[in-house]
């Protein structure tokens, strides 16, 4: 009896030890804008983000008629021709952050993380993006920014509306992760 009362404590040690922080009301904005023109700018509120602060382990999941535009029109061309979401409904991005440790996370600490993002059907290695992190009582808050080629994700940006469209997008994110 003895032995199974240490087995138990054990299993339930092994599994208590992988700590996991979550959320499903993360943020990931994007802009495409061009100067002079109107602004194509979108965000999505209820991005899904989770790390295992064990290995530095980080994913997310965007459904993408989640982002939102100023303008419905705009929305629904990104959605029906540039996104195609009915096809692609999410993006994906799942990663490692380099030499992690949650236990120097007291202040705004600085990290990069690789990994694989998946828009529109298409994958591409995202390498060494700077990453600021801090830890806030039992909050993990997760920031930081990127480019990506529109090229890169077979985005077609028709000729009519090529100069009003960057072919670089700023991709911001901002996660603020609960303990699991």
């Amino acid at each position: 009896m003895k032995k199974l009362l240490y087995l138990c404590i054990l299993l339930c040690l092994n599994t208590y030890s992988q700590t996991k922080y979550i959320t499903k009301t993360g943020t990931v904005n994007f802009e495409a804008s061009v100067p002079s023109f109107e602004e194509v700018k979108a965000s999505n509120n209820s991005v899904t983000a989770i790390i295992n602060t064990e290995n530095g382990e980080f994913a997310a999941l965007v459904f993408v008629k989640g982002f939102r535009f100023k303008n419905a029109l705009m929305e629904e061309h990104f959605n029906e021709n540039y996104a195609e979401s009915d096809m692609y409904p999410k993006a994906t991005f799942k990663g490692k952050i380099e030499n992690f440790d949650v236990s120097k996370l007291n202040e705004k600490t600085s990290y990069k993380i690789s990994g694989k993002l998946t828009f529109h059907g298409k994958t591409k290695e995202l390498k060494d993006v700077l990453i600021q992190i801090t830890k806030e009582g039992d909050l993990i808050n997760f920031t930081g920014n990127f480019k990506a080629l529109a090229s890169d994700y077979a985005i077609k940006i028709p000729k009519i509306v090529s100069s009003k469209i960057a072919e670089d997008i700023e991709v911001s994110f901002d996660f603020s992760m609960k303990k699991k």
